[in-house]
């Protein structure tokens, strides 16, 4: 069994036995996060940029645990400088993991962290194939991702401000055709405060289920 939990913002982890990945693990400072980083255990770390509201606890978690930091490779020099164990990809590379697969796609935003890039993660996970949008804006080739990949859950931001909002996040999953989609980066502060509800309408009326998910909540995936 696959199980997905959400802690927030745009920190998830997804688990499979004794497998953990754990996305963008911004807790410390978090107002929707319910859990302590001291709390989370994990094997790999993904982190798709360096903005503190996704980098986060990266490092102590990493330290504590000796996850495994997997990002680009201006991040995983980060990681390095702090003694973590890591892995070095960048845009459009993809390798193989025990777990499966990640490819590191494009985002358009902020790198965060200087010579940088944002990006996002496509993992495939005992089968199950995930993307994680990370911070971004709506762009066309996510059409070419959706026809690389058999996308089963989309984790898309639709907080707007900083990222794609509703709106965009629907043009997206247009492009994507995934099978279920997840929001995500919304209602943290009020400057990306959204209704999920209204984009789940939007949705389901394309016949794509979507699964809004509260802080602290698991699904089965």
């Amino acid at each position: 069994m696959i199980t997905l939990k959400f802690y927030g913002h745009a920190c998830f982890t997804v688990t499979h036995k004794n497998t953990t990945l754990l996305f963008d693990p911004f807790f410390t400072g978090n107002p929707a996060n319910p859990a302590s980083p001291d709390e989370i255990n994990c094997n790999y770390i993904l982190v798709s940029h360096g903005h503190g509201d996704h980098l986060g606890d990266t490092i102590a978690i990493a330290k504590r645990t000796g996850a495994t930091v997997i990002g680009t490779a201006e991040l995983a020099a980060l990681a390095e400088q702090q003694n973590c164990a890591n892995i070095s990809m960048h845009l459009g590379g993809k390798r193989s993991f025990d777990f499966g697969y990640v490819r590191i796609t494009p985002a358009f935003h902020g790198a965060g962290i200087p010579g940088g890039h944002a990006a996002g993660f496509i993992v495939s996970f005992f089968g199950k194939t995930l993307y994680f949008a990370g911070d971004t804006a709506l762009f066309g080739d996510m059409a070419l991702l959706g026809r690389l990949e058999k996308i089963d859950y989309a984790l898309l931001p639709i907080g707007d401000n900083y990222t794609m909002g509703p709106d965009d996040a629907v043009e997206a999953v247009k492009l994507l055709q995934p099978q279920a989609v997840i929001p995500m980066h919304y209602n943290t502060w009020p400057v990306i405060a959204q209704s999920p509800e209204a984009f789940k309408e939007k949705i389901t009326a394309m016949n794509i289920p979507v699964h809004i998910m509260n802080p602290g909540e698991s699904m089965d995936l």
